[in-house]
This record gives structure tokens, sequence and C-alpha cells, in this order.
């Protein structure tokens, strides 16, 4: 009787990609890119934020900045504030917008989903709507976990002033609109500070 119940089972799904979820192959593709920790940990202050955020935004949180992992993208004056940086940013924006939707496309995503999480890359910089300012929370407060060191480097390669680099923290952590994730943002933010100071 036993036997007749398991062969009325489906067969399993073989291994190998087809077995994977969209999710599990974006964490893969970020894989090679030098900053995948923080994409990772975008992703993860999202869930914190959000735990039942849906795939849109947590494929948006995990490949948000990969455009910097293609070589000829826009690249960043140091020599500005981080205000006077928005054309620079848009630019980051839309084309990690574009290369994610490529990949999601490329990957069999459906319509619908990859339009959402383009959008909502597109505006990962500057929020506007309440599911933006959830990617763009999430994006500060990894940032400010993840790469503190990284900033402390541009002020010691000389590359901008220990000003300037405090003031790419500063922004990152002023941009968040979401009170919760300003509260969760404050002392990562002042750790970051107190590294670049330390520098």
């Amino acid at each position: 009787m036993g036997d007749c119940r398991r062969a009325a089972l489906s067969p399993p799904v073989p291994a190998g990609d087809d077995a994977l979820t969209l999710e599990e192959r974006a964490d893969s593709w970020i894989e090679p890119y030098w900053n995948a920790h923080h994409l990772v940990r975008t992703r993860d202050w999202l869930l914190e934020l959000d735990p039942a955020a849906g795939e849109s935004l947590r494929l948006a949180a995990l490949t948000h900045d990969m455009e910097r992992h293609f070589p000829g993208g826009p690249s960043n004056d140091l020599s500005h504030e981080p205000e006077d940086e928005l054309e620079y940013r848009r630019l980051h924006s839309e084309r990690s917008a574009r290369i994610v939707a490529e990949w999601l496309r490329g990957e069999g995503a459906g319509p619908a989903l990859v339009a959402e999480v383009e959008r909502l890359i597109a505006a990962h910089e500057t929020g506007g709507a309440a599911d933006e300012d959830l990617v763009q929370a999430a994006d500060s407060l990894s940032f400010l976990e993840t790469n503190a060191e990284l900033v402390a480097g541009w002020y010691t390669s000389g590359r901008c002033s220990r000003d300037r680099a405090k003031a790419q923290h500063r922004w990152m952590f002023e941009r968040i609109r979401l009170e919760r994730a300003r509260e969760l943002a404050r002392p990562l933010y002042e750790e970051a500070i107190a590294v670049v100071d330390r520098a």
C-alpha cells in the first residue's frame, strides 16, 4: 500500500538552475561583484524593516548597484558635496535598473516583475513612493554598516578630504525618510563617522 502512494507522487525536481528561485539566482549573479556584501545586507535590512517584503522589493534591494560591476558606468566626483552629485546618482540608478532588467528578462522573469524591479532600482537613491523609500532606507543602512572603511579609504588615499568623506555618511543618513530606519541607522552612522575620524 505504501508503494502505491509513493508511485502517485510527482518525481522530484532535478537539481540545477531550474530548481533555484529567481532570488537565489540573483544571489549567485551578484557574487562576483566586489561590493556584493553591501547588496546582501541591503536585502537583509529591507527584511528587517518589512519582513513581508515581496519578491520585487527583495530583488531590487539585492541588485540595486549592479551597474558598478560592469565597465563603462558613470563615476562620481568626490570634489563635490554628495547633495551636488544628483546627475551622477540618476545615471547610476538608471543604468543599474537597465542592467538588472535585462538580466531578469534573460532569467525568464515576467514583464510585470521586471517593470517593478526596474522602477524600484531607478529610485533607490532618491526614494519617492513608500516602497521606493523602503529600498532607499535599506540601502543607506547597509552602506553605513558595510562601507565605512571604503569611505575612510577615499580620505586616506587622497581622493577627498576627511570632511568630504564624513559628508558622504551624513548624506546617506539624512536622506532616510522612514523614522524606524533612522533610529536603526543612527548608531551605524556614528560608528561610520568614527571610522573616518580614526583614519
